[in-house]
């Protein structure tokens, strides 16, 4: 059974996640302040974090800094802000995926399950997989990326993007794939969602950039000899 941490300033929203989380299946706990979920996280083990955004003494991004410090637990991040920046800035810190409010809760358990289900799939898959390209190092079991000698400091998903992209090296890739293969899902993400993390790994690689090839109007190609 997975165990889930809801932190949310509004006692409402809390009472509804935990009422639909529970009859998921899910043990549920709760956190009204981002400090409190640091506490708990501090203490206690969890699956996923639901963490809202706007809260009293911290918000939800530094609680959510302040938690992957010690602890790589996945986060679905609620918002009332949907603008692609605050999106953007959320990816950025290691968020799994961002739900704006007012939200559907039967779609918040729909995220819940695909996240949880591509964590599990991640620690279960132990693939002793190395790849070298000029300086960029590769070691997709370790979840280890070296940029010419020095380790890369990327956001989880951003690991699981190029590690698709190096196992499918050399192969056309559409948006739709990538959000099916490394997403887990197609109909609730978008080409954005996309291309706004191939930014993001770009950037995170420097010069090694070269090797994610655009490919206009279709999608992406990890390009190698």
């Amino acid at each position: 059974m997975s165990r889930i941490l809801i932190v949310d300033d509004e006692m409402n929203i809390r009472k509804v996640v935990r009422e639909y989380a529970e009859f998921e299946g899910y043990e549920v706990e709760e956190a009204e302040n981002g400090m409190e979920a640091v506490r708990l996280c501090s203490e206690r083990n969890y699956d996923l974090i639901i963490m809202d955004v706007m809260m009293p003494r911290l918000d939800g991004y530094s609680a959510c800094k302040e938690i992957h410090k010690n602890k790589s637990i996945p986060v679905i991040m609620l918002s009332a802000r949907g603008e692609e920046y605050d999106k953007l800035f959320g990816f950025e810190i290691g968020v799994d995926d961002y739900v704006v409010k007012p939200f559907s809760p039967k779609e918040l358990m729909a995220r819940i399950k695909v996240v949880l289900k591509r964590t599990a799939e991640r620690v279960e898959v132990q693939q002793h997989d190395k790849y070298v390209f000029e300086g960029l190092e590769v070691d997709v079991s370790g979840r280890e990326v070296y940029v010419n000698g020095e380790k890369a400091s990327m956001t989880p998903k951003e690991y699981d993007l190029l590690f698709y992209l190096v196992k499918n090296r050399n192969i056309a890739l559409t948006r739709n794939r990538l959000l099916e293969e490394v997403w887990g899902y197609d109909f609730f993400g978008d080409d954005r969602t996309v291309d706004t993390h191939i930014k993001m790994l770009r950037n995170s690689l420097g010069e090694y950039r070269k090797f994610i090839v655009t490919l206009r109007g279709m999608g992406y190609k990890f390009e190698s000899v």
